[in-house]
């Protein structure tokens, strides 16, 4: 199978460096998609952007994810957090 053609960025390779781009909101957004894959109470899958992941751990809003499980640990902070931008940006009013 052929790979399509045509400009394949990556977030390191073109877009970043073409648009300026907001971390902030980058942030948030993760956080928010990380709570909709709860489970265990507090766990979620960490199939993020690594450069994402370390902001997060470094605001405090989950444990470190340089490990080798699949999911990454919220902290206290950051669930409530993960919930507000949820309900934030992906709740229907």
């Amino acid at each position: 199978m052929e790979r399509a053609k045509g400009p394949a960025f990556t977030v390191d390779e073109g877009v970043k460096s073409a648009l300026p781009i907001d971390e902030q909101k980058i942030d948030e957004t993760v956080l928010a998609l990380l709570y909709l894959t709860l489970h265990d109470g507090c766990r979620a899958w960490k199939s993020f952007d690594w450069q994402t992941m370390t902001r997060l751990h470094e605001k405090g809003l989950i444990e470190d994810p340089v490990n080798k499980a699949k999911s990454v640990v919220l902290t206290e902070k950051g669930l409530t957090e993960a919930e507000r931008l949820f309900k934030k940006l992906f709740v229907k009013e």
